[in-house]
């Protein structure tokens, strides 16, 4: 009995279809481990973002917001009028601290005006009378004293002429001290003592003043209004912000990195980083300012890996060329 050993059309289609996949399989598995040997890596993305100077516009003056001058996306030049707070206490205190520098200039002005003229002329008319008396008591002792050497009267008569006489001119050296007073007028001390008031009167409406200079607040830079916080008729706190300002010239581009990636960041050095934001606009940035975010930002290492952990740092970097279209939270790429 015969075998048939040929083998049928359907037998030899599926072989040369096994055969045909088992070279294609083959093939990538080589052509994977070429890949995998000789193609380069992916590039390192990191990730960062824009930001600029932002200043918060607040004043010490406690009051209501009467009216803003300007709305949130203005650009304003330094010393444009920003805000108007109107404070009725603080006018006020003005009030009373004027008052009170006016009491205290009278005051001084008099004490140094010295004693009224009606006082003067009043010690100048005792000191007259007093000498008036003097010469008539010197008179009479000197009368008496002749007719004492004379033997004419008694020596108590002639005593008691004395004793006028020197209570004469006691009288005479009182009323001229009391003259040299009124004409004097108040004391060193008390000339002093009106003076330093009305320097305190002074300092108190300075300080006044100086509250009432904010209450219009005005740009202290270029930049733009960011954000503003309070409505027309709120009312505002001593130091409370009123709205931030952009300062549009003063921007980075900011990156938290590994610290085994600084080798490729130094400070001074220059990257170049794609904004997606900007239709991927590639511009130069140079760092200059690099600093360790702390422990809390640290990249742990598996240890049976036998790596180490890695902490983070913030990098700093300032675009070369001006971007006024740059805004800050913009997303900024660093292709390593």
């Amino acid at each position: 009995m015969s075998t048939n050993y040929s083998s049928t059309p359907e037998q030899k289609e599926n072989k040369a279809l096994l055969f045909a996949l088992g070279i294609v399989v083959i093939a990538c598995v080589v052509f994977a481990i070429i890949g995998f040997v000789f193609l380069d890596k992916p590039a390192d993305i990191i990730e960062g973002q824009a930001d600029a100077t932002s200043i918060r516009i607040s004043g010490k003056l406690p009051g209501r917001v009467t009216e803003i001058f300007v709305h949130e996306g203005d650009m304003v030049h330094a010393g444009d009028t920003l805000v108007h707070i109107h404070s009725s206490l603080a006018e006020a205190q003005l009030m009373r601290a004027e008052g009170m520098e006016t009491v205290a200039r009278t005051q001084d002005r008099k004490v140094d005006a010295g004693t009224r003229v009606q006082i003067i002329n009043a010690a100048s008319d005792l000191v007259n009378q007093a000498e008036a008396a003097v010469t008539i008591s010197k008179k009479t002792y000197d009368r008496l004293e002749n007719l004492y050497k004379e033997g004419v009267v008694s020596e108590q008569k002639r005593d008691e002429a004395k004793a006028a006489y020197d209570a004469a001119v006691a009288g005479r050296d009182a009323a001229r001290s009391q003259l040299e007073l009124a004409k004097a007028g108040a004391q060193k001390e008390d000339k002093e003592s009106a003076a330093a008031m009305v320097e305190v009167a002074k300092g108190g409406v300075a300080e006044v003043e100086s509250l009432l200079e904010d209450q219009y607040l005005i740009a202290p830079c270029d930049g733009q209004v960011d954000q503003i916080y309070p409505e027309v008729s709120e009312l505002v706190m001593l130091g409370a912000p009123i709205m931030s300002l952009l300062k549009t010239d003063d921007k980075w581009v900011t990156f938290n990195v590994r610290e085994d990636l600084l080798k490729d960041m130094p400070l001074g050095g220059e990257l170049e980083v794609m904004i997606p934001a900007l239709d991927k606009k590639k511009v130069k940035v140079k760092i200059f300012y690099s600093r360790d975010l702390g422990s809390y930002a640290t990249w742990q290492a598996t240890k049976a890996t036998g790596q180490w952990d890695s902490k983070t740092f913030e990098i700093k970097a300032r675009p070369l060329e001006d971007l006024p279209e740059l805004r800050p939270g913009m997303t900024v790429v660093y292709f390593k």
